[in-house]
């Protein structure tokens, strides 16, 4: 296995926790208030968490994938780690303004 590998199965693992507890917070408020603002911000969530549960189980589950990825040359792995980063990164800042 690569470290890159790891890097990324471990961001989409994060991005799936961070994605669940502001879909909470989320969820919570849409009940309370009705806003249509934090009805996009669960769809973007449930999206996401779709999307990230989807590279979780590539990343963990799919052994065809896994020997792809390994195989592949490490501007491909840098390439899908830093998306996977990017979106951790992004979520991370999400949850830091909506727990403030």
């Amino acid at each position: 296995m690569t470290v890159w590998l790891d890097v990324a199965r471990v961001a989409a693992a994060v991005n799936l926790g961070l994605l669940l507890l502001l879909g909470s917070v989320w969820l919570r408020g849409y009940r309370q208030h009705g806003a249509k603002h934090t009805l996009g911000l669960l769809v973007f969530a449930g999206f996401l968490l779709v999307e990230n549960a989807l590279w979780l189980y590539y990343y963990v589950l799919h052994p065809a994938f896994v020997g792809w990825f390994v195989n592949a040359g490490t501007d491909v792995q840098l390439g899908m780690v830093a998306l996977c980063g990017l979106e951790l990164v992004a979520l991370l800042f999400l949850t830091y303004i909506t727990w403030r």
